[in-house]
């Protein structure tokens, strides 16, 4: 079956499909050796190079890959900052063929969950408004907060780009001017959760996404860590927006070999002791307050 060239492209890992669109009016793809044009459609046996590369075709949901990253103050989400600040692209693990596509963005002050996958078509699902995804927050806000502020912050605040709203606000507890909450929100404006305190009077001091979806910034992924999503998982994340789910392979003994290995090394212990791949055991990570987590957050 034949597909959109821009959609295969994306699929591909090579970015996401406008800016597949723009590549392909610039005269950058070429199918089967001609200049390729908006709207051409190819297949699997078709031949793609993308700026004189070659670009592998593959089947809906073949090869895709998802990982979650805790991203950490100071990175900006971009793959060459002309500042020459630190990237979210700078940790993650590399690839061949294809790249690392993030779904939506954080600011440089905000920290926690970023996910990335090689599937622009996924990358671009998950971002779309129409998929109304919610996104939650663990804020820490400096000022007095009232009841009346987070009626009026749930109802709705008329903002310079429309109208913006929390769906919860949960108390995460705190002493003193500094206050946590957890709260929600169905959309990714830019400096969206910070405006909203801000129209009533409070500061955000710290800002750290701790759940996208159905997907939540697991422990083990530490500041400045990622993690890879197993293939139910992503096919979980692709089912939710109607992507074609790919069938799981059966692993090799090999590869049952190495997840044996893995795990009787991890759980040796001692300085020779091995940590799965991915991670960078050597943190000197500092602990951090953990606010108070309710029994029941009716936005999850």
């Amino acid at each position: 079956m034949d597909e959109k060239l821009q959609k295969v492209l994306a699929r591909a890992g090579q970015g996401s499909r406008r800016e597949m669109e723009a590549r392909i009016r610039e005269g950058r793809v070429l199918v089967n050796g001609e200049v390729a044009t908006l709207g051409d459609r190819v297949s699997l046996t078709d031949e793609i190079q993308l700026d004189g590369y070659p670009v592998k075709v593959t089947e809906a949901g073949e090869g895709r890959r998802v990982i979650i990253y805790n991203k950490p103050e100071g990175e900006v989400c971009t793959r060459k900052d002309p500042e020459g600040r630190p990237t979210v692209f700078d940790r993650l693990p590399k690839l061949r063929g294809e790249r690392w596509i993030a779904v939506g963005r954080l600011d440089i002050n905000t920290s926690g969950l970023l996910l990335f996958t090689t599937d622009g078509e996924l990358a671009n699902r998950l971002m779309h408004p129409s998929t109304e995804i919610d996104r939650e927050y663990l804020v820490r806000v400096m000022g007095e907060v009232t009841e009346e502020h987070t009626t009026a912050l749930k109802k709705g605040v008329m903002m310079d780009d429309g109208l913006a709203k929390f769906t919860d606000i949960v108390d995460g507890g705190g002493e003193g001017i500094n206050r946590w909450f957890y709260v929600c929100l169905m959309e990714g404006r830019n400096r969206e959760v910070r405006r909203l305190w801000e129209s009533q009077g409070v500061k955000v001091n710290r800002l750290k996404r701790v759940r996208f979806g159905p997907v939540f910034l697991p422990s083990k992924a530490k500041v400045g860590r990622w993690v890879e999503m197993e293939e139910s998982e992503v096919n979980s994340l692709c089912a939710m927006v109607d992507l074609k789910v790919a069938a799981i392979k059966p692993k090799t003994q090999q590869q049952k070999l190495e997840v044996k290995r893995s795990k009787n090394k991890t759980s040796a212990g001692g300085a020779g002791a091995r940590r799965p791949k991915g991670f960078d055991w050597q943190s000197n990570d500092k602990q951090e307050f953990k606010p108070k987590k309710p029994g029941k957050r009716s936005f999850r």
